[in-house]
């Protein structure tokens, strides 16, 4: 099911993902247990980088050991199956890395986060990083405004190198001030996790790409990244919704023109983007939002240039990690199965 059959998609995704993330409030309790048998699935070759279907016999554009997950894509398999069924399955899959969204997904039966770690580990996947809520009312809320502390010990009992939200700085507004604000959190929370070793990052939806409402001539992501510390707060650029971005924000209120291109945002500050969310997106500008979200190879988003953009820069090839998401997949495993597949099958241009 698409996602845009919601009204508004971009908030449906938000809340839903805020919805789970207040699952993992605990923090300690996760879920493993799951006898139901995982789909079965080709041996997978992705992992050496002579997946079928290979295009042409250049330079994988996928760098080796880089190929991650954003388990949120497979939250529905966790909650029935359990982690174990599904690690094991992304390992024949050619998988390399997790990213978490929550650490409990709905699936019963308790596990410790050192249990977690480890049995990711045993099926060959590193845990990357984590998305956590921003903020909240509730004071007792697992999120980086009311729980930096325990955030912070999780993140580092998993063993990650990067914590971050999925949420949009808009905490006080869309107002150029209010992003400062934002900004000022957001370095808050890049500190304290430079002194455990980790580094900060916030993921993108659209409306980042959107104008300040006191200065319309103002794009809001321009200040995040102004305003923010580059050696505190990093950038997971979601690839797909940065060109939604581009769809809708391409012209300022006023109509006037104020055309991006979201991988000139990367190669202006590669540094900035250790991790990046690939999911692809049919174009249908009847859409209000440009796209619609499709598994990774179906779309039009051109990974091949991107991925091969990003990576040819000198020293940056084995410096970022590509986590493969996609919000509502027709079937879970189809799409992390078909995606690792395309990705690895992808080679550089002579």
């Amino acid at each position: 099911m698409s996602r845009f059959s919601q009204p508004d998609p971009e908030l449906g995704h938000r809340l839903s993902r805020r919805g789970m993330l207040g699952v993992a409030a605990g923090a300690t309790a996760a879920a493993l247990l799951g006898a139901a048998a995982p789909a079965t699935a080709a041996p997978a070759t992705a992992s050496t980088g002579t997946a079928p279907g290979a295009k042409g016999r250049g330079r994988p554009v996928l760098p080796p050991g880089r190929l991650g997950i954003q388990l949120y894509s497979l939250r529905d398999k966790v909650s029935t199956l359990g982690f174990g069924p599904v690690f094991a399955e992304l390992e024949r899959y050619g998988y390399d890395e997790v990213e978490f969204a929550g650490y409990t997904q709905g699936s019963a039966g308790p596990i410790t986060l050192a249990q977690l770690k480890r049995l990711a580990r045993n099926h060959g996947l590193n845990p990357i990083g984590s998305h956590v809520g921003y903020h909240s009312s509730d004071p007792n809320a697992y999120t980086f405004a009311q729980n930096l502390t325990k955030v912070l010990d999780d993140a580092q009992a998993l063993g990650l190198k990067h914590i971050g939200t999925a949420a949009g700085p808009f905490r006080y507004g869309s107002t150029v001030d209010a992003w400062k604000r934002a900004a000022e959190d957001f370095n808050t929370y890049g500190a304290a996790a430079k002194a455990r070793g980790m580094k900060f990052y916030q993921h993108n939806h659209s409306e980042e790409f959107s104008f300040a409402t006191d200065n319309p001539k103002v794009r809001l992501y321009d200040v995040l990244l102004k305003e923010t510390d580059p050696d505190l707060v990093y950038l997971e650029m979601d690839i797909y919704w940065a060109y939604v971005g581009q769809f809708r924000f391409s012209k300022r209120p006023d109509g006037s023109p104020a055309p991006f291109e979201p991988l000139n945002y990367v190669l202006r500050q590669p540094d900035r983007y250790p991790l990046f969310h690939v999911k692809d997106g049919e174009s249908d500008p009847s859409n209000p939002y440009g796209y619609r979200m499709t598994d990774v190879g179906d779309g039009d988003i051109d990974y091949q240039r991107f991925i091969s953009a990003v990576t040819r820069l000198r020293g940056h090839r084995m410096a970022h990690h590509w986590q493969a998401e996609h919000d509502n997949p027709a079937e879970s495993f189809t799409f992390a199965r078909r995606s690792s597949a395309h990705l690895h099958s992808l080679r550089e241009k002579c």
